[in-house]
């Protein structure tokens, strides 16, 4: 039986170009524009990001970005699963690899914001361990964004 893989691929390709699409009319539909705080391909691209893609089967299924801020940090941008593969846990699949690259590198609490009205997204992240904090960065308080964290144990925490 075929499995999911979850690998580093850079975002400029047909296919997932269009999952990003779908993701902008996803958040579009759910949100007001100042609301929604998606991020262009070419930011996808730059040096300190990391840009995961899920596959079955060669087919795109989902992607997710870890986007490092230079100062222990990193945030989770654009984490979306075509809604035809929703239920094959791919989502997970690329938080735990988003999560090992933010450790291998270092990274001490990766960071996120998302929308109120995303009840999956937000049972994923927290049954991941994301808490909720203030907004971070950038990110003025908004009433439709749920801002959250997740501290991390990286290789040099010798911690029990």
């Amino acid at each position: 039986m075929p499995e999911v893989t979850i690998a580093e691929e850079p975002p400029r390709q047909p296919e997932i170009l269009r999952l990003l699409e779908m993701s902008d009319a996803y958040a579009a539909s759910l949100y007001p524009a100042e609301s929604n705080h998606l991020v262009d391909v070419s930011t996808l691209e730059q040096p300190a990001v990391s840009f995961f893609v899920a596959r079955l089967d060669g087919a795109v299924l989902g992607c997710c970005a870890l986007v490092e801020a230079g100062d222990g940090t990193a945030e989770i941008k654009r984490m979306f699963v075509d809604p035809e593969a929703r239920g094959l846990k791919v989502g997970r699949l690329l938080l735990q690899a988003l999560e090992k690259r933010a450790e291998s590198r270092g990274v001490v609490a990766i960071q996120l914001e998302t929308g109120i009205h995303q009840p999956e997204a937000i049972g994923l992240y927290k049954t991941a361990g994301y808490i909720d904090r203030p907004p971070f960065g950038s990110y003025q308080p908004d009433p439709l964004s749920l801002f959250m964290e997740k501290a991390l144990h990286g290789p040099a925490d010798l911690s029990p």
